[in-house]
């Protein structure tokens, strides 16, 4: 569609025209100097880090600590500019990640003071393009000239350099908002700019947005741009008269599409800003983004201007690329806070066999692929609001001055993986737009799963917590594959090099719970259980955790939804009688001598303490679902076998200080860092003593003394496994800390008033993710004794949640 200046209807926007123009007035007394909340994570613009971890696993996406707080909403697809202002991250095309800095994709800023000759321009990047592309620009911002801010989903770059006199703050986030299911799918990014002048002669200031055309470029599962298609690309400048709000104006990228229907690849981005009285926007629509590029800098450097060049052409394969700047003037002592979004419209997922699916965000704006101009107008209408939403959302956690400073951040931060981690959220095409759309967190990009259910385990307590629709929906989905059969074969990889020849096995079994839900590259969602690493089908721990996790959804939801438990009853029934099969008589089902359960490269064999312990928490929550859907007899059934479970379990291996590992494998005297999992579940959703209180204290003191004392001094996390004396295991697995799963023990130390245990765990993390290695807004799933890792930008350590989601346990 050709865009033209025409005015658009406007009607029903007066609410959010109100709010734009109360930002614009009210902007000295909605910023201060205190107004980046003091548990946002803080670094130096563009400081590197000395000695940062890498990669131990070779081929694992490892992209380096230039990372930053992540834009876009739940399964809109997202990118993120870096510390040092790049935009180099991109999760736009559905489970693909690709990282690589776009240079004409970029903030600048110009200053002037009142009677200066020049002014000063500048790019705000702490470095330059290393291809020689727009050479005509000022780049090198100095590094260490303000500083960056982040706190999901918000992030601030503090702009303090002696050339610019005024003082500029960007503040940048999408709205991501709790209990929120329209706005939280929005492809958005809101930057509001933040300017005071503290001198006493009036400042000109002005900031440039650059954007490249990059409309057909995610249509490859490789992790760069090399290839991306420019054919066909256009630049369309787009003005609207917007109410009382001001004339929006900006630029939209689109490309030639062949017929009506989009394709994965066919969409538009945006860029605009609102003009009103005392600020200015003007714009260059098209300009070659591999060029020197000086038909933006050469009018901009002048006097913040650009030249309203409204010339736009269709690319012959060379790069495209718009600007948009905003001007305006502060006197002596004046603040103005004024928004610029950037916003896109990708709807189609089309995986990679083939099926298409429309993105959440596609119920209120279509699928026609052509709606970014109207997704940024909501942009910079609703930016105040949003940005309010997010400060009420937050306050209460981060002003808790109960709990750490660095806590009451890393808090809101490992949260950046519930959208940025290649999430799903949509429905098939043409299905019925009534039903509730599938959602799903990929596990990571290296391990690339949707909703895999063991980690999920952990990592779903703040969407539950914030999102309980979405999370109930999950387990819906999984509840619906329990009585189904895939019969296919596939490739069991471990037991093939174990063995030396091809060993298969059937995808799913009846009663199995699937490990995920399928993979990008598959038909997800429809075609489930993907993995070839391991055969699934008799893991240990997947039933179990499902069982707790419909449970648990029930009781911190205020045990009212009992529709769900009903719906989801069957399947959790059947999941409870597929593992009795594994049970040898003593009541608790045995590992089968191989790593059948999440730890999976950790050999378990005979009754254990991380799948006993689920399976025992498992029954009780079966027993106690069972009572609310009238089945007595399975009440009274379960409740027996918890009785047997719990005599076998604890006498065979309990051993007056902790539970072994498990009965009968290499590691069967080992303290594993998880082995109260069980427990901490019982404790969360109020089912009592799995084990003995005596026994529980002692094994997390035990945990706390050996595996996270003894393992790097106390500095990095609680270690899978470590020897009774406090050796560090030769296991691949057992010799790591995992994120995730010492989150959810530090949750357990919580409810037993272990507080100081609690943080001194958790501050190990702290310290390898956010000052030592620099994991910030990629941590992984785990690193060894180096501070090396294995499996970044994981889904697991969102269950940081579990410290806020448990109360002590009473005595």
């Amino acid at each position: 569609m050709k865009r033209t200046s025409k005015r658009i209807s406007t009607r029903g926007l007066a609410f959010p025209v109100l709010a734009f123009m109360l930002c614009l007035s009210m902007a000295s007394t909605a910023w201060g100097g205190d107004g980046i909340p003091k548990a946002a994570w803080k670094r130096a613009l563009g400081l590197p880090l000395e000695n940062p971890g890498v990669t131990r696993a070779a081929g694992d996406i490892d992209d380096g600590y230039w990372q930053g707080v992540p834009v876009g909403g739940f399964g809109a697809g997202t990118f993120s500019r870096s510390y040092r202002g790049d935009f180099a991250r991109w999760h736009i095309k559905a489970g693909v990640h690709k990282y690589e800095p776009v240079y004409a994709n970029q903030f600048a800023m110009f200053q002037q003071s009142e009677g200066d000759a020049h002014g000063t321009s500048q790019a705000l990047m702490n470095g330059h393009p290393s291809n020689g592309e727009l050479s005509s620009w000022q780049w090198d911002y100095p590094v260490g000239a303000g500083d960056y801010y982040g706190l999901f989903p918000k992030a601030w770059f503090d702009y303090k350099w002696d050339k610019f006199p005024a003082h500029v703050t960007l503040e940048q986030f999408s709205p991501v908002l709790p209990n929120n299911y329209r706005e939280s799918s929005y492809p958005v990014a809101v930057y509001r700019w933040h300017a005071e002048n503290p001198t006493n002669k009036t400042v000109v200031v002005s900031v440039l947005l650059s954007w490249t055309n990059m409309s057909g470029w995610f249509r490859t599962y490789t992790r760069d741009f090399k290839g991306a298609p420019n054919q066909g690309n256009h630049n369309e400048y787009v003005s609207e008269k917007v109410g009382d709000a001001g004339t929006m104006k900006g630029i939209v990228f689109d490309r030639n599409r062949a017929g009506t229907a989009p394709n994965d690849w066919d969409g538009q981005f945006a860029i605009a800003a609102m003009e009103s009285p005392g600020v200015e926007v003007t714009y260059q629509t098209t300009y070659q983004a591999s060029g020197d590029g000086k038909a933006v800098w050469s009018a901009f450097s002048k006097d913040g201007r650009l030249a309203n060049d409204g010339k736009s052409w269709v690319s012959d394969k060379e790069k495209l690329a718009g600007a948009i700047a905003l001007r305006f003037t502060l006197k002596p002592g004046e603040t103005k806070v004024v928004p610029m979004v950037v916003s896109w419209d990708f709807p189609l997922i089309q995986f990679g066999e083939g099926r298409k699916w429309d993105r959440r965000y596609t119920d209120f704006y279509g699928t026609s692929g052509q709606n970014a101009w109207k997704i940024a107008r909501d942009g910079l209408l609703h930016a105040a609001e949003w940005s309010d939403e997010i400060d009420k959302w937050q306050a209460p956690y981060i002003t808790d001055e109960s709990k750490p400073l660095w806590y009451r951040g890393m808090l809101f931060n490992e949260l950046y993986a519930l959208t940025d981690g290649g999430t799903f959220w949509g429905r098939q095409s043409g299905s019925d737009a009534k039903a509730a759309p599938t959602f799903a967190l990929l596990e990571c990009f290296d391990y690339a799963y949707y909703g895999t259910l063991d980690v999920r385990f952990y990592a779903s307590l703040p969407l539950l917590k914030f999102w309980p629709d979405i999370d109930k929906q999950v387990l819906r989905e999984f509840a619906d594959t329990v009585p189904k059969e895939w019969p296919e074969q596939g490739l069991w990889v471990w037991k093939t090099q174990q063995v030396g020849e091809p060993i298969t096995h059937k995808r799913k079994k009846i009663g199995a719970v699937p490990h995920d839900l399928g993979v990008p590259e598959g038909d997800p969602f429809v075609a489930v259980n993907e993995p070839g690493w391991q055969d699934t089908n008799d893991w240990k721990d997947l039933n179990s955790k499902f069982v707790l996790m419909v449970y648990r959804d029930y009781v911190l939801t205020g045990r009212k939804d009992t529709a769900f438990l009903r719906e989801t009853w069957p399947a959790v029934k059947a999941a409870i009688e597929y593992l009795r099969q594994f049970d040898h008589g003593g009541g608790v089902p045995e590992n089968s001598g191989y790593p059948d359960q999440t730890y999976d490269d950790w050999v378990v064999r005979g009754v254990s303490a991380y799948s006993g312990g689920l399976w025992l928490a498992a029954l009780r929550a079966g027993e106690e679902t069972a009572r609310v859907v009238g089945d007595t007899k399975t009440t009274a059934e379960y409740h027996a076998l918890f009785l047997k479970g719990q005599k076998t379990y604890i006498s065979q291996l309990w051993n007056g200080e902790y539970f072994r590992y498990d009965t009968s494998s290499e590691s069967k005297d080992d303290i594993q860092a998880d082995q109260l999992a069980g427990q901490w579940y019982a404790n969360l959703t109020g089912l009592g003593e799995i084990v003995p209180h005596t026994m529980q204290v002692s094994a997390a003191k035990k945990i706390f003394d050996v595996n996270v004392m003894k393992f790097g001094h106390g500095e990095m996390g609680a270690a899978n496994g470590m020897t009774a004396d406090g050796a560090i295991l030769t296991n691949a697995e057992a010799k790591e800390v995992w994120v995730g799963t010492t989150l959810g023990y530090a949750g357990l130390l919580m409810q037993e008033g272990m507080n100081d245990e609690a943080w001194k765990t958790t501050r190990g993390l702290y310290h390898v993710i956010y000052e030592d290695k620099g994991y910030w807004f990629r941590t992984p799933e785990a690193w060894d004794i180096t501070g090396n890792f294995r499996a970044g930008m994981y889904m697991r350590p969102t269950a940081i949640w579990a410290l806020e989601m448990t109360s002590p346990t009473a005595k």
